[in-house]
This record gives structure tokens, sequence and C-alpha cells, in this order.
């Protein structure tokens, strides 16, 4: 497994996004604590959770509770593990997404993650998305709060722009230590906050680093691209998933980025965590970005 850091904090270069254990047509606990294991037994070091990652209504922090009685369950050492969770986000039960992200909201949230995980101090906890009702530097000084008051370790802030990024790292100072936003072959959007959270010294954390990506090939629209051949064709020259190029794409656009792909069974983020091993020559990365739409 190769390795990356966070801050001070050394972790695996792959991770698990734990959200398909708790959301729509989750898996059963068997199955889904057997997939947290699977991660840990591959060397994973970093779990990536929320409060709101959750199906029904009433089930807040279904995946906090879940990640909490798995590493409870798990017979190996755990003392180097990260579990990153964010609050700031809900989840009604109709399936939408809502945004809460007052101080009093974020500071509430912080500590019921805190009682679920079970830890003394939150490893990592992200502010899940900026709240157009509440000024940005408020929601962002209730992390600056949690860290005084030793709830949370280090901060960090999710689905933001590089002008965010920088009012929350005058703010937060060395207490700012990830970005996490959208980022994979078939989006790159974030770019620009790929390259200022590197220029920081900020892990960056892609979410859905595999979107797009299906087992044979990164479609589009109307079907395979000029990029999915090339991830297909590259793959099978490894002998690997197309899943496995992505991510070891995604490791080469920076040091800074730590992809935090999701999983429902344990072959998959078993698939995942060997991208950190797959080493990609210089001509099949520039035949990965010549393949990639602009």
């Amino acid at each position: 497994m190769q390795y990356r850091t966070i801050a001070n904090t050394t972790v695996s270069a792959i991770g698990l996004g734990a959200m398909p254990l708790s959301i729509e047509h989750r898996p059963d606990e068997q199955r889904a604590i057997a997939t947290i294991h699977a991660a840990l037994d591959a060397g994973v070091t970093l779990i990536d959770t929320a409060d709101s990652y959750h199906w029904h209504t009433g089930e807040d922090g279904h995946n906090e509770l879940l990640i909490a009685r798995a590493l409870a369950r798990y017979g190996g050492d755990t003392s180097h593990l990260l579990v990153a969770t964010k609050g700031g986000r809900g989840r009604p039960g109709d399936g939408s997404w809502t945004v809460t992200a007052t101080p009093a909201h974020l500071k509430r949230a912080a500590e019921a993650s805190l009682k679920r995980l079970g830890v003394e101090a939150i490893g990592l906890y992200q502010l899940h998305k900026p709240d157009p009702a509440v000024p940005w530097a408020e929601s962002v000084g209730a992390l600056r709060e949690l860290l005084d008051t030793g709830t949370i370790r280090a901060a960090g802030i999710s689905n933001v722009t590089t002008g965010q990024i920088r009012e929350a790292h005058a703010i937060l100072g060395d207490g700012l230590v990830s970005v996490q936003n959208q980022y994979s072959p078939a989006v790159r959007d974030s770019e620009p906050e790929l390259l200022l959270s590197t220029q920081l010294g900020l892990a960056f954390l892609p979410w859905s680093p595999l979107g797009g990506i299906s087992r044979s090939s990164l479609d589009g629209p109307s079907g395979p691209t000029a990029a999915s051949t090339a991830f297909h064709r590259i793959a099978a020259e490894h002998g690997v998933s197309p899943q496995q190029i992505a991510l070891a794409w995604l490791l080469t656009r920076s040091p800074a980025v730590i992809p935090v792909p999701g999983a429902s069974r344990p072959a998959s983020i078993q698939d995942s965590a060997k991208a950190a091993e797959l080493e990609l020559s210089e001509a099949e990365q520039t035949q990965l970005d010549d393949a990639l739409p602009s």
C-alpha cells in the first residue's frame, strides 16, 4: 500500500468511501461490515463518512454507527485508522438532501458524531457543503470553535470554491487540512481547487472518483468515448480493472490526492486498494490525459 499524508497524519493513498453502505440500495449489515473489514485487511487506513449518510427518516448517523460497530468487531489493529466524518447536510427521508451549516447546528452535529463514533475526539471533521443562507465565515468559525474545544483534531471543507478555500484557510490556519470535492476522469471541474489545495499543503479527497466508469469502460451519454477506450485498453494491458487505472491516474495528478472510492462489497474495495500499488508509465499517463474530454 502506498501512503500519503493529511497534515501530520499518514494514511493509505486509497481510502474507503462508506456512503454506499448506508444509503439507498445498501447491503445488509453483515455484508457492510465485511466490506469495512476487507478495506482494513487491504491496508486502507482512511474511512470517509458523514452524519447524513442514511436512507430513512430518523436514521441520522447510520453510517457512523455502522463503522463504529465494524471497528469494534475487527480483530486487527485499528490504532492508525483515521475516520473522517462530515456535518452540515441532512436527509428528510424522501431521497433529497438538505443543507444546514449554522454554527449551532454544526457544533451539535459534531458532538453527536463524536458520541456515535465512540472516540475522544474526531480525527477529521469536514463541513459537508456551504450553506447559502449562512455567511461562509460563520460556518467556518464553528470549525474553529470545535478545534479550540478539542472536539475535533483537524478540519476540512467539502464542495467548495477556491475563494472559500482561501477564506477558510485564513480563519483556520493549520487547523484546515483537507478539501473534498467531486473529481474523476469524467468530472474535472475542481481542477482549480485541486491546484490550490496542493499549493496550500491540503489533502484533496476526490469524492465519486470513479464516477462514469463502468466495469469495462468510461462511457459518455452516447456510449464509449476516446477516454473509455484508453482506460479499458490500458487496464487490459495491465490485467486489472478500469477502476484501478482510474484511481492510479488520480494519484498521478498531485501528491495531495487521496481518492475515497465508495464500495458496498468486499471485492470492490479490495480491487480499489490495489490501485495504490499500480504504477502508470509517463507514456500511459499522457495517453489517458490526451483521451480525456477537455
